[in-house]
């Protein structure tokens, strides 16, 4: 549902009088160890070439960086990566791993083209450990007190804030950053589409470890559009292109933004 967005932040890095790219640096942020990150690399190359022969220009250079935290199965990630380079053996296609923790600088400054991440940005830097006043719970709830949301969304702003800052500094002038994750339309933090999965998890491990639970709190947030709107904002880095909202249908527990 996002590729047609995707595809139209990469034709549009050629129309911003920055011909030609001799390389073009592209780097995919949380990319896991799935087929996706190929989808995505392959996405890329074939909208820079539908655009170069738009304007009969010469195909650029590819470096593509594959990121995750240090623990990330990288050496399955690269096993899969020989199909994805024999088929596109007619060009100059480096693809090489960049580990780390995207909540900090990845990469030198004024570099980057292109960055891309899906399904990693909601994930906080760090959890809300020792936090006993969300009583039997591991995420925000309908029992949680105010304080538990306002602890989020101030761990939210930060570091969706420094992710901002420390991108900004990476980028190209008018380079693109595209972004997919978990969000809300609501601005109530406890509907059915922004609590699926953590109510039954909760429930699960209450059952083995109660007395433990108080203890931890899932290190994960659902921002509300207007929340995006204000980090980015306040940030100023970066201006807002496009911001989409897309329902997910997730069977028969509700709908995911």
């Amino acid at each position: 549902m996002a590729k047609p967005a995707l595809e139209n932040a990469v034709q549009s890095l050629f129309s911003k009088g920055f011909l030609p790219y001799q390389v073009l640096n592209v780097a995919d942020l949380g990319c896991s160890s799935g087929s996706e990150a190929f989808s995505v690399m392959e996405t890329v190359i074939q909208n820079v070439k539908i655009k170069c022969k738009e304007l009969n220009c010469q195909i650029p250079e590819f470096q593509f960086y594959l990121n995750d935290l240090t623990g990330n199965d990288f050496n399955t990630l690269f096993r899969g990566s020989s199909n994805f380079t024999e088929k596109y053996s007619d060009l100059h296609c480096f693809v090489m791993g960049s580990p780390g923790s995207f909540h900090g600088r990845l990469f030198p400054k004024n570099t980057m083209h292109l960055i891309y991440s899906s399904y990693a940005i909601q994930w906080l830097s760090k959890g809300q450990e020792g936090f006993p006043l969300n009583k039997g719970k591991m995420y925000i709830s309908d029992t949680s007190p105010p304080v538990v949301k306002e602890a989020y969304l101030a761990q939210f702003q930060e570091d969706f804030g420094f992710f901002l800052k420390c991108r900004s500094q990476e980028m190209i002038q008018n380079g693109r950053v595209f972004l997919i994750f978990h969000g809300r339309v609501s601005e109530e933090h406890t509907t059915k589409e922004t609590c699926v999965g953590w109510e039954p998890l909760t429930e699960a491990i209450v059952e083995l470890v109660s007395q433990k639970l108080d203890s931890f709190d899932a290190p994960d947030y659902v921002p509300s559009l207007q929340e995006v709107k204000d980090i980015v904002g306040k940030e100023g880095s970066f201006e807002i292109e496009l911001l989409e909202t897309f329902p997910i249908e997730i069977g028969d527990k509700g709908i995911l933004e």
